[in-house]
């Protein structure tokens, strides 16, 4: 979801490595990735911060060069992953901090605003997850249950 409710066009990224094998340098095997990546997310880290903790802490630019998979591949194997996508629940998470704010501050205008355009990438959103089939069909966001989804 690039840029939707801004004048910008793009979306900032570096671009991957062309050679797609693992780097010399890289000591672990496919097993012990696999391992690492689990005990990563019993630890409670989303598979982004998994990642991250990979390539600053273990020298792992990317598990697909070394296991064949994606870090969200691994843990849905593992029955590890998380039961909404990562991304949505983030946009929830701001929600709801949103909703916590407008309580104290009724006359917030430019709050209720972006609240509008959060719940507007929310339900966007869900509904590709849904065709997408990574989110049951009955699945629905509601703001007053909202705050038990990121609660966790």
């Amino acid at each position: 979801m690039v840029r939707m409710h801004t004048f910008g066009h793009g979306r900032a990224r570096s671009s991957l490595p062309y050679v797609r094998t693992a780097p010399v340098w890289i000591k672990q095997t496919p097993d012990e990735l696999v391992e690492t990546i689990c005990t990563y997310s019993k630890k409670g880290m989303t598979p982004s911060q998994i990642g991250v903790r990979l390539r600053d802490q273990h020298g792992i630019p990317q598990v697909f060069q070394v296991t064949g998979k994606r870090i969200l591949r691994v843990l849905k194997n593992k029955g590890l992953a998380p039961e909404i996508p990562e991304d949505l629940y983030f946009l929830i998470k701001t929600a709801v901090n949103i909703r916590k704010h407008m309580r104290a501050n009724r006359k917030d205008k430019n709050a209720k605003y972006r609240l509008i355009l959060i719940e507007s990438r929310i339900h966007r959103i869900s509904r590709y997850y849904k065709r997408s089939k990574r989110l049951p069909p009955t699945w629905k966001y509601n703001w007053r249950t909202a705050p038990t989804l990121v609660s966790g």
